[in-house]
Parts: C-alpha cells; structure tokens; sequence
C-alpha cells in the first residue's frame, strides 16, 4: 500500500506524540482493538475533529481522517508507533 510523503510525516508526528507521552502501549492495544472498526473509528475522529485541532492543523486534521478510512493505514501507524517505541527504549 502507498501513503503519501505528507501521509507518512503525519503518521511519524502522531505516533511522536504518543511514544512521547508514554502511551504506546494503550494506543497499541486501543489500534489493535478497533482494527475491524478503523472506518467506523476515521468518522469518529471527524465528530471529534475540533479536539484533534488543538494538536493539529484543520489540513492534518482532515488527512488523519482520510488516511484511517484506508484499511491497511492501521498497519502504518502501529508500525510507526512500535518502532518509536523501540527507539525510545534502546
């Protein structure tokens, strides 16, 4: 599957944040849990889209929610988490 350089560093930024705060874990369990759902989960994100506004810009906003209509973009984002993850430790 292709993603876009913009699509990428968007990625690379959120799972930043996550592995940051210390979250990887629950934000792994959280991703692997709503797999089946990742489509129902992108709408759930544009309900809430003023609150992600506050981490990101309206443009990332709406591309976060495209990416995570795509199936395989789950895959992306716990890659990216986990090898961040596996940076931070060592």
């Amino acid at each position: 599957v292709d993603f876009t350089d913009q699509e990428r560093a968007l990625v690379e930024r959120l799972s930043r944040i996550v592995v940051r705060r210390r979250l990887a874990a629950p934000a792994l369990m959280a991703l692997e849990s709503a797999r089946p759902l990742s489509f129902i989960g992108s709408q759930f994100l544009a309900f809430f889209g003023p609150l992600l506004n506050m981490a990101f810009s309206k443009s990332e906003t709406d591309l976060l929610i495209r990416l995570l209509e795509r199936r395989h973009s789950l895959d992306l984002v716990i890659d990216t988490i986990n090898r961040q993850e596996d940076e931070r430790i060592g």
